[in-house]
């Protein structure tokens, strides 16, 4: 056996997963209890994770397929996004969300993600409230937004995209406030209730046969003989391949530690909101708005199908490469996010917030993410970069074809794309990358 090497960092999320926590209580977690071995071991039950379980047992039925989950299925970042499956450009790092590279390409892609969830939401009967293929909003405020979105605009025309401006009164009728100056309405964005669909996934897969172990960390791992051991606690998985669907903690398993931006989202939810106060508010009970400047406010609203009538904010962006919010992150976050939802909402302003949160984000500076082979039998479905529901479910198609040697079009995106770029040293990256994150929400001013 080859050195022992050890996780550096385990998850660790401050606040409620909300999405978990609207929903009904989910059924007691299975942990590793005793010495197993596996044909595949994923670590990771997320987006990616999930994905990769469900192409491997495609590809495979027979085989021994365990996911190891660090903390409750849902509990992660699956159950602390916005629950946006995006299938156009959405490039966090561009002034109008506009890919520089080969968009055709990656719209196909995105969509062949989004016909997997739709297809493992169909065979294993997950509630279609959780996969609502609703659309989203650009969201304007400025005349500046509002030139974004016309830019977007151009770029979706040369692309033959179909899409509708919408003026104030139209986001008025639509979110029941008078915030929005104008919008843009893509339709092929997919609305998830995240958690839900995590569950459902995680569910389903299980049915399919797979081994799910929750509140199972992973603390070391060792090359054994042509295969690999994995430590968690006392009990350990012996197994010929794995795969690592585990975003930014790819970093923590000792591989591109120099080339991962750790960043941290925050994000508030309301209580549930009564017959009155859904009167008061107006609007649709159903949207979803991304901000027409990527470093603006996420906002969505939901209904009982989601977990109740319930609206959700989300901004702040971080950087913290030791990956350890915390609790007093969350609390001056939500601060901000409550001013944010007044100035949206002032019917509702004052609303005191039921839940608020910390989820993570994995960037690289170049946009790439690493679905590869690392080692013999170790591969990646890692570095989302923003996009963890749509790119996570890619990066997890790609690990699991690459794991059982299958070449594709989603493999061959991955395997032409560069490594991720090195990153400036300590304490200049956190410092350069903190001060730009706060000059362009300060610039995204109401966005």
């Amino acid at each position: 056996m080859t050195a022992v090497r050890g996780v550096k960092t385990l998850p660790k999320l401050p606040g409620r997963a909300a999405w978990n926590a609207i929903l009904p209580e989910a059924p007691p977690s299975l942990q590793l209890s005793e010495n197993q071995t596996a044909d595949v071991v994923i670590v990771g039950g997320g987006f990616a994770g999930l994905s990769a379980a469900r192409r491997l047992k495609q590809l495979d039925p027979a085989l021994r397929v365990m996911v190891l989950e660090a903390t409750r299925i849902a509990e992660g970042s699956a159950g602390r996004n916005s629950g946006f499956m995006i299938d156009l450009p959405h490039e966090l790092t561009s002034e109008d969300y506009a890919g520089a590279g080969d968009d055709r390409a990656l719209i196909s892609l995105n969509r062949q993600a989004i016909a997997f969830a739709k297809e493992a939401v169909e065979d294993y009967e997950i509630d279609p409230n959780y996969f609502d293929p609703a659309g989203k909003v650009n969201g304007a405020v400025s005349s500046k937004a509002v030139r974004h979105n016309e830019s977007y605009a151009v770029h979706l025309d040369s692309l033959g995209e179909p899409y509708e401006l919408l003026g104030a009164e139209a986001m008025k009728v639509l979110t029941g406030s008078h915030y929005y100056m104008a919008g843009l309405y893509t339709p092929g964005t997919v609305m998830l209730q995240p958690a839900g669909y995590i569950r459902g996934l995680a569910t389903g897969v299980r049915r399919d046969g797979v081994e799910i172990f929750e509140n199972t960390p992973v603390e070391t791992f060792s090359r054994e003989g042509s295969g690999w051991q994995l430590k968690c606690g006392s009990n350990s998985v012996s197994c010929q391949r794995v795969v690592l669907a585990v975003n930014g903690h790819l970093a923590s398993f000792g591989f591109h530690e120099r080339q991962l931006m750790q960043v941290f989202l925050y994000a508030v939810m309301t209580p549930e909101l009564d017959a009155e106060t859904c009167r008061k508010l107006g609007g649709a009970s159903r949207w979803g708005i991304t901000p027409s400047d990527p470093m603006g406010t996420t906002v969505r609203r939901i209904d009982s199908g989601q977990g109740g009538n319930r609206i959700v904010t989300r901004t702040c962006a971080e950087l913290k490469q030791g990956m350890q919010p915390s609790h007093s992150d969350v609390q001056r976050a939500a601060k901000v996010m409550q001013g944010k939802f007044d100035q949206r909402f002032p019917a509702l302003a004052g609303m005191k917030m039921e839940y608020e949160w910390a989820g993570h984000l994995c960037l690289t500076l170049n946009s790439v993410s690493v679905a590869r082979q690392l080692e013999h039998g170790f591969y990646s479905a890692c570095a989302q970069n923003g996009l963890g529901t749509t790119r996570g479910t890619l990066t997890g198609i790609a690990a699991a074809e690459l794991a059982l040697g299958q070449v594709s079009a989603i493999t061959s995106f991955f395997a032409a794309e560069t490594t991720p770029k090195t990153l400036p040293p300590e304490p200049f990256l956190s410092i350069g990358a903190n001060a730009t994150m706060r000059w362009k929400e300060w610039k995204a001013a109401k966005e």
